[in-house]
């Protein structure tokens, strides 16, 4: 069973405060939402494994660490997912970046892909997926289930803001993926927003009211 991390860090929280007022800026909001995704992306890979390498510093040579295994890979679910991209990068500088893009098609009201572009080796990397935002949790649950059709096995999944509704289907759908949330919020509203969540964060993200 997959373990869902909401991140207690200070700072995360008070970055989180500024992007829920509604009277932040585009410009503040991009930004923030790059730094909470460096933050988050720092706490949620602390288990990735290490292993010992003989390097040689200007005084002696000596036993330093290096990360090990899986190489990473970041998807961002488009558009809102884009936001969190650079800030993932900062840390992890090598991870390959993925594009899945969705839409909810109006009669069945079922997520649809649009576009996918994975890295080649995906199957052999630790993926992270990331929204700003959790919701009804169909597009996230549709786009893991799109990466695992394509063989990639070590999903982990990442967003800012959740509903209890998002994060009750993530695990019903697929149990086995960690979920890191930044804030989980009280509810969905009849819109299927979350409350009191932060609007719609593509159209924040973007300006694009």
């Amino acid at each position: 069973m997959g373990n869902v991390y909401v991140m207690d860090h200070p700072l995360i929280q008070h970055k989180i405060g500024i992007i829920r007022r509604k009277d932040t800026s585009s410009k503040e909001f991009r930004e923030m939402i790059k730094e909470i995704a460096m933050l988050m992306c720092y706490e949620a890979t602390r288990n990735l494994k290490l292993s010992d390498v003989e390097i040689e510093t200007p005084i002696a040579k000596m036993m330093a660490k290096e990360l090990t295994g899986k190489k990473l890979a970041i998807v961002p679910i488009l558009r809102a997912g884009l936001g969190m991209v650079e800030g993932m990068l900062a840390m992890i500088p090598a991870a390959k970046v993925g594009h899945i893009g969705l839409y909810r098609d109006p009669q069945t009201l079922k997520p649809v892909e649009y576009y996918c572009k994975l890295p080649a080796d995906s199957s052999e990397r630790e993926i992270y997926v990331v929204d700003p935002m959790l919701a009804t949790g169909g597009s996230a649950a549709a786009a893991i289930e799109m990466l695992k059709e394509k063989g990639v096995k070590n999903i982990h999944f990442m967003c800012i803001i959740a509903a209890p509704e998002g994060v009750k289907k993530m695990q019903q759908e697929h149990p086995e993926v960690d979920l890191y949330i930044g804030a989980l919020d009280q509810r969905l509203n009849e819109h299927g927003y979350i409350v009191p969540g932060l609007g719609d964060a593509g159209d924040r993200i973007f300006g694009t009211k």
